[in-house]
C-alpha cells in the first residue's frame, strides 16, 4: 500500500507550505490525482485521515479532484481517453501513445488559518 507513503509526502509538503505563512493550522487541502496515477483514492483518503492526526492538518477537509486521462497517438495524432496504461490507439491500434493528462498527483491548494 504505497498510498500511506504518498499521504505522508503530501502532509510533509502541506506542513512546510503552511509554516512558510506562519499558519497555525490547515483547514482544507485540495489534491488533483489523475486516473492513471496508480493511486487508490479510497486507500489514500484512509491513509490521510490517519496520518494527519497530531499535525497541523488534523481535522482538515481533504478534497480530491480526479483528472480524466487524455492521450495522443504519436503515429496518427488521434486524441483519446485511455482506460488503462496499455490501451492502444482506437484509430490505428498503435501503442505509441503519449499521456497529456491523467498521471498527475499534485497538491493544488491549501486553506490555512
Amino acid at each position: 500500500m504505497h498510498e500511506l507513503s504518498i499521504a505522508l509526502s503530501i502532509i510533509n509538503l502541506a506542513t512546510k507550505e503552511a509554516e512558510k505563512s506562519n499558519a497555525a493550522r490547515v483547514s482544507e487541502l485540495e489534491l488533483e490525482i489523475g486516473e492513471m496515477a496508480g493511486v487508490n483514492i479510497e486507500a489514500l483518503e484512509f491513509s490521510m485521515s490517519i496520518a494527519m492526526q497530531n499535525t497541523i492538518l488534523e481535522g482538515a477537509k481533504v478534497r480530491i479532484v480526479e483528472i480524466r486521462s487524455l492521450a495522443v497517438c504519436r503515429d496518427c495524432k488521434t486524441r483519446f481517453s485511455p482506460v488503462s496504461m496499455f490501451d492502444p490507439c482506437p484509430r490505428c491500434y498503435s501503442h505509441e501513445i503519449e499521456f497529456l493528462r491523467g498521471r498527475e498527483l499534485r497538491l493544488k491548494s491549501l486553506l490555512i488559518e
